[in-house]
């Protein structure tokens, strides 16, 4: 069975109309799957799984057959779309009847229409790994031609994985920022402090708050907000 497949060009020229920084992550990697899926002269299904810490998940899919065929994977701990994403290679099954090097899962495929997969690890080795999934019904489905039509959108989902990855690590950076920041007024208040009670060098004020954080066993920024604290309190009345 065949269909009015979009041409890729349109495809590639539709992805590169979004606006990475103003689009959440799933909402990208779901366009390149259904762009994917509408690019190819036979039907099929896509997802994109990606692997963080060792945890692999099903990110996107455009049907349940893709995301069920995934999870098979995850739940035996091997798999076409596991390897290919550790690896960053394509990794194809031309034809599940014939599949050995993964019998469970290609039975499963097989009961449930898949004919051949082949899955495109995302060019890139960070904190986080994935690939590009595709399941069709037909055996043979994906000759060389395709395949280079995948790694595109392969590379344009890695593309969106990255920027997010980079907006995460900014984010997070910016918020150490400003606790660091935030740590070292507290510190400088509470060494403010103990110039003014001890008639004492910022050295040696800082020296007694460490002293203070050994014997307490607690942070050095824990004794300086006490001190603080209880110097914005004022002196008791009792």
């Amino acid at each position: 069975m065949t269909h009015s497949p979009t041409d890729p060009a349109d495809a590639f020229a539709e992805l590169g109309r979004i606006k990475l920084g103003e689009v959440g992550l799933d909402d990208v990697l779901q366009r390149v799957a259904e762009l994917a899926k509408r690019v190819l002269p036979v039907p099929v299904e896509v997802s994109v799984t990606l692997v963080r810490g060792g945890t692999a998940h099903t990110a996107v899919f455009t049907n349940e057959l893709a995301q069920d065929m995934d999870e098979r994977q995850y739940a035996q701990g091997s798999g076409p779309c596991l390897e290919a994403a550790t690896a960053g290679e394509v990794l194809a099954v031309p034809d599940l009847a014939t599949e050995d090097r993964w019998p469970a899962w290609a039975e499963r495929g097989r009961t449930a229409g898949v004919g051949s997969s082949v899955s495109i690890g995302l060019p890139m080795q960070e904190a986080v790994v994935g690939a590009l999934n595709v399941y069709a019904g037909t055996p043979h489905a994906f000759d060389d031609d395709t395949v280079a039509v995948l790694e595109t959108f392969a590379a344009y989902a890695a593309v969106a994985l990255a920027n997010a990855q980079l907006y995460d690590s900014t984010a997070t950076l910016a918020r150490q920022m400003q606790e660091a920041m935030a740590n070292r007024a507290v510190i400088e208040q509470a060494k403010g402090i103990v110039m003014a009670e001890r008639r004492c060098s910022p050295a040696e004020a800082f020296a007694i708050l460490s002293k203070v954080s050994q014997d307490s066993n607690r942070k050095v920024r824990d004794v300086a907000q006490a001190l603080v604290d209880r110097a914005a309190k004022g002196p008791s009345t009792s």
